[in-house]
């Protein structure tokens, strides 16, 4: 047995190699116990030539280590030559097996037979020999990979990375650099925002995918692993690729069932959840303690100071404070009272629901990405209509609703501990009420990037925020008259689903009695007839199918499938049903919009035979309609090729309209018998041009208009994110002559959007104005509704929310 230690460090990662050079400039002695032969192996195990970040900017660096910015290689020699300076004792290749034993007396014992005493253990071990596996068919294929180290290995193959953090998109930027390799890159997000990863790694993952270097596929997750090639689940249905390599970083999770065994509780049972720890790090095992990624801190200069820290407070400094301690205290100084920066951190942990499973070192990290303030009773948190993606928490007291536009003494009240804000945070749309602090309040406000990232990184969060979106969607659907009390039981059964492109929720014929809340996306409903599928209707997000079996029994009467990637909140039948006999009004307008759907379903079967070429006309006009993103569209431009004449009318005046600048072009687009959808933005329920938007200078309006404001900064993100092609990026050109100066002098360059000869020729000297993002807003805030609708002379030019249009009801009308 060895010599005793008063500190045994377990891994040689950034947390564990700071801690070991503090013991060491400390004079304790100290092992640093490292499983490989070199230091680091995290940072080691990076890609050849990596360029190592060293975030977040503001936070300053405590550790006897030097740590900046720069390739992987500089880093490792300056670490490498410090720890020997140093004096940092290191027993290389000592896997730790067990720790036994209690506080001033650890046993460390390797799988090599090894034994170190310790009076304290220092966990830092990270997460990265766990990773997250690729869990679907063909998902123990032999070219699935975990790691990648030299990305200059591989040439002429199509690889997919999959993983939407910084690990993932490095990856891909990696094997995607040199264009002589002749490698074809593909990315997968299964959402549409890289909440985890650095907004300098998003930015050159952009920047790739517009040059043609990378494919960036949002939205998309693998369905199954075959030889050669990989299908996908996309947004508009399944997707087979050619992938000779597969690159897999969706992440890790900590070594559980070692970290258990050595007396250590975790914050919860989820998988990805993490250990609990005290604010010095101590585990609830006394003695041992946690730092780095295994204590939910994955960045390399947190991972630092918590190594300088954690040897501090060993050593009986417990006056020392955090790196990060001056930014709190600063956020929280207008608060009132005088707790200190971990009372208040303790107490908001404690109140508010989604954060309850993050540690204390999370919710330092939590904290600095977002905002807390002091409200008195009656002061606004914000108004409707306005602007806004953040998410608020109510930490103390309470937030009314003001749920009636017309009389704000109509209020519901949001309790501590609750959030609101998410319709926001989910869809992008604007506040849909005015809140109120309905006593003196303290609240969080947490930015949609920190949200995002929140529920990414802890499942605990987005099961919280999930069943609380859940909960308002069920009432905002089957009230007024409901409560939260009221939708209990259906909660209980409430479950989310997530629904492919085509796949259907409710197929005719079969039985089944459950309800289908559209979340996200939209669904068609189709029923057979004679043998042909006959598209019924068309079912925005907000909608709920499968009332018919429920109310009046017998097989489900016509097929209810995804129209593009979507979610649907599933609810038991029995639980429904029970609810509606406890509320008459709820089962009374149920049965009203059944016997619509029965109406519908007999009004087909009758006229079936009369008119059976209108119908295969309309169900494959509408499926076209879809196809081209009417599926997640709110408000689209259609234009009846029978009635057009070309006058480009439309677009002249949607440039006259907005600085000169058309958001339109007509004879782009496709085209279904006299059908044409020109490239207009859809304004999707679900805009995929908020994802990655650094400004958050896209939102929508009070009547659903997605828009662009002026704190665009012409990235291009929005750009490249949109599946349409409806946004472009240009500067404002030179005010025109007016159109009488036009008409009668021949100024200017006339109606529409100026050439750009004119524009260059008649341009402000020297001045270049920067780009920015152009789109369609619907013509917000002009007198008599969108320009191109009012400026065509024949009428062909129409704006419709889908329902409306994708409805066998219009077909009825026309048919007599």
């Amino acid at each position: 047995m060895s010599d005793s230690v008063r500190i045994a460090i377990v891994g040689s990662g950034p947390a564990g190699l700071s801690a070991a050079a503090r013991a060491a400039q400390l004079g304790l002695s100290h092992v640093l116990l490292e499983k490989t032969d070199h230091l680091s192996d995290t940072i080691y195990k990076y890609q050849k030539g990596k360029h190592v970040m060293a975030t977040p900017s503001q936070l300053i660096l405590r550790s006897d280590c030097d740590f900046d910015a720069g390739k992987r290689e500089a880093i490792l020699e300056t670490w490498n030559r410090q720890a020997a300076e140093l004096g940092v004792t290191v027993a290389y290749q000592a896997e730790v097996k067990a720790i036994t034993g209690s506080a001033g007396a650890f046993t460390i014992t390797t799988t090599k037979g090894q034994t170190f005493v310790a009076e304290a253990v220092i966990m830092a071990i990270g997460t990265q020999g766990n990773p997250n596996l690729l869990r679907c068919p063909g998902g123990d294929l032999p070219h699935i990979q975990y790691q990648l180290d030299d990305p200059g290995e591989y040439v002429d193959e199509h690889i997919t990375v999959i993983g939407s953090g910084d690990a993932g998109i490095e990856n891909a930027l990696g094997l995607a650099a040199d264009a002589a390799q002749g490698n074809v890159v593909t990315i997968l997000n299964r959402g549409a925002d890289f909440a985890r990863a650095k907004s300098a790694n998003v930015k050159l993952l952009m920047e790739a995918g517009e040059q043609g270097r990378i494919r960036i596929m949002t939205e998309t997750s693998p369905a199954e692993v075959r030889p050669g090639e990989l299908v996908l689940d996309t947004r508009d249905g399944q997707e087979t690729i050619r992938c000779d390599r597969i690159i897999a970083r969706m992440g890790s999770a900590a070594p559980r069932k070692f970290v258990e065994s050595c007396g250590i509780d975790f914050t919860s049972e989820d998988r990805e959840a993490f250990p609990k720890l005290s604010p010095v790090f101590e585990t609830t095992n006394p003695g041992i303690f946690v730092i780095g990624a295994l204590a939910g801190y994955p960045l390399i200069k947190h991972c630092m100071n918590q190594g300088y820290d954690v040897v501090e407070f060993i050593n009986g400094n417990r006056d020392l404070k955090p790196a990060d301690e001056p930014i709190l205290e600063a956020k929280f100084a207008a608060l009132p009272g005088t707790r200190s920066v971990d009372e208040w951190l303790e107490l908001l942990r404690a109140r508010v629901t989604i954060l309850n499973d993050l540690s204390p070192l999370q919710m330092r990290e939590f904290m600095l990405d977002s905002e807390v303030r002091a409200y008195k009773a009656g002061d606004v948190v914000f108004e409707r209509a306005a602007p806004g993606s953040s998410l608020f928490a109510v930490a103390e007291g309470s937030a009314l609703v003001e749920v009636n536009p017309t009389d704000p003494s109509v209020t519901v009240p949001i309790e501590q501990g609750s959030i609101f804000g998410e319709v926001g945070l989910i869809s992008g749309r604007r506040r849909g009420a005015t809140v109120r602090a309905g006593a003196a309040s303290i609240m969080v406000e947490v930015s949609r990037t920190a949200a995002l990232k929140l529920m990414a990184s802890v499942p605990a969060a987005k099961r919280a925020v999930t069943r609380i979106s859940i909960e308002r969607q069920l009432l905002q659907i089957f009230g007024p008259g409901l409560s939260t009390d009221d939708v209990a039981q259906l909660m209980e059964s409430a479950e989310v689903l997530s629904v492919r492109a085509g796949q259907p929720i409710i197929t005719e014929g079969e039985d089944g009695t459950d309800i289908y809340v559209i979340r996200v996306g939209s669904m068609i409903v189709e029923k057979m007839v004679a043998a042909k599928p006959v598209f019924l209707s068309y079912l925005p997000a907000g909608s709920y199918v499968g009332e018919m079996t429920l109310i009046g029994g017998g097989k489900r009467t016509a097929t209810v499938k995804a129209a593009i990637k979507s979610e649907v909140i599933k609810l038991d039948g029995a639980a429904m049903r029970a609810l509606m006999d406890r509320k008459p009004a709820l089962l009374e307008r149920a049965r009203t919009m059944m016997a619509s759907r029965q109406d519908v379903n007999a009004f087909i079967e009758s006229r079936k035979d009369s008119f059976s070429g209108a119908v295969d006309m309309y169900s494959e006009t509408a499926r076209f309609l879809v196809d081209n993103g009417i599926g997640e569209a709110t408000d689209v431009l259609l234009i009846d090729e029978n009635l057009c004449v070309g006058c480009d009318n439309c677009e002249k005046a949607c440039a006259d309209s907005h600085e000169g600048l058309s958001r339109l072009d007509r004879e782009a687009g496709k085209t279904y018998a006299h059908l044409h959808v020109p490239t207009s933005c859809r304004h999707c329920e679900h805009p995929h041009c908020m994802a990655d938007c650094p400004p958050n200078a896209i939102h929508r309006g009070p009547d659903g208009e997605v828009f662009i404001d002026d704190t665009c900064i012409g990235c291009g993100n929005c750009q490249r994110n949109c599946p349409y092609g409806v946004i472009r990026m240009d500067s404002v050109p030179p005010p025109k002559p007016s159109l009488l100066s036009w008409l009668f002098l021949g100024k200017g360059p006339g109606p529409g959007e100026p050439s750009k000869k004119w524009r260059y020729k008649h341009a402000e000297p020297g001045v270049e104005k920067p780009k920015k993002a152009i789109k369609c807003d619907m013509c917000s805030g002009i007198d008599g509704g969108p320009a191109c609708v009012r400026a065509c002379p024949t009428g062909a030019a129409i704006r419709v929310a889908p329902e409306d249009f994708l409805s066998v009801a219009r077909l009825e009308r026309e048919n007599g």
